[in-house]
């Protein structure tokens, strides 16, 4: 395989049951300290011209896996037509949490910036991620500018080290996350076990989504177990009082026995749920 934009068409189940997906891996939109930063494009056989950026994110760790083994977690996305670009970020150990929303922001300004190379409107993107991937996507939905981070200090490797694109606005047009942090300061650790949470209190507050809410974001849907004790549903509860606060468009889910992490049933009704919201926000322009 072409690792570096050939464009395959993979089928991960039976013909009858399957359709095609076509996909583009390791598209480069940087580099940071000598590698490669990079998404993958997943393309539905019948895309219907918008697209979602998926947060390949769990604890800040971004483990590289092939594309065509997260065909089967897309799944709900590209059979709604939804063109998915999965998105790695410089990956903890290594790299902190600081660092990582950085990144995903650049990602963001490239997938704008080539949306048309994907036949995807630039208009109707949206962003979804899990835990620290729904922390990330709350970050660019929530603040695709950027605003405050220039208070940690840390974004030695932007500019030419990112791609041309690092300059083009990014605002997306919907979220949807599951069980994320929102409030980062009840999250800072010295514990040597997790590196990326070793940041000050002002870089936590800079990284965290709640401190940018406003009735100019676009429309967030929450998805939170009531018994998670890795990120309790306060966190979700909290951004929906800031969210009402600001007259935003905005729903929670609370899943009831439901811990940091869906499956069975509860998984179906958070993976439809979230197709729904971006059928219902990112669907195409209404003519008058």
């Amino acid at each position: 395989m072409n690792r570096h934009g050939l464009t395959l068409g993979v089928l991960f189940c039976s013909i009858s049951v399957c359709a095609e997906v076509g996909i583009k891996s390791d598209v480069v939109y940087g580099h940071k300290d000598g590698m490669a930063l990079t998404y993958d494009v997943l393309t539905p056989e019948k895309p219907n011209g918008a697209g979602v950026l998926s947060m390949i994110s769990g604890a800040w760790y971004s483990i590289w896996r092939a594309p065509q083994r997260r065909v089967g977690s897309m799944r709900p996305l590209l059979d709604a037509g939804y063109t998915v670009f999965a998105v790695h970020h410089g990956s903890a150990p290594r790299f902190n949490v600081v660092e990582a929303v950085s990144d995903v922001r650049a990602a963001a300004r490239h997938i704008v910036a080539h949306a048309g190379e994907y036949q995807v409107d630039s208009n109707r993107l949206g962003v979804t991620g899990a835990s620290a991937g729904g922390h990330l996507s709350l970050m660019l939905a929530l603040n695709p500018e950027g605003k405050d981070e220039e208070l940690t200090g840390r974004r030695r490797w932007l500019g030419p080290r990112y791609e041309s694109s690092a300059n083009v606005a990014a605002p997306l047009a919907a979220a949807v996350a599951y069980f994320p942090p929102v409030d980062m300061t009840a999250f800072m650790s010295q514990d040597e076990r997790s590196p990326q949470l070793k940041i000050s209190e002002p870089e936590a507050i800079a990284i965290s989504p709640i401190k940018y809410v406003t009735k100019d974001d676009p429309p967030v849907l929450l998805i939170h177990g009531d018994v998670d004790r890795v990120v309790p549903i306060k966190q979700s509860e909290i951004l929906v009082e800031a969210m009402s606060e600001n007259n935003m468009i905005y729903d929670l889910i609370v899943l009831k026995g439901a811990g940091h992490g869906f499956r069975g049933e509860q998984g179906e009704q958070a993976r439809s749920a979230m197709v729904a919201w971006f059928d219902k926000y990112l669907g195409p322009p209404q003519i008058e």
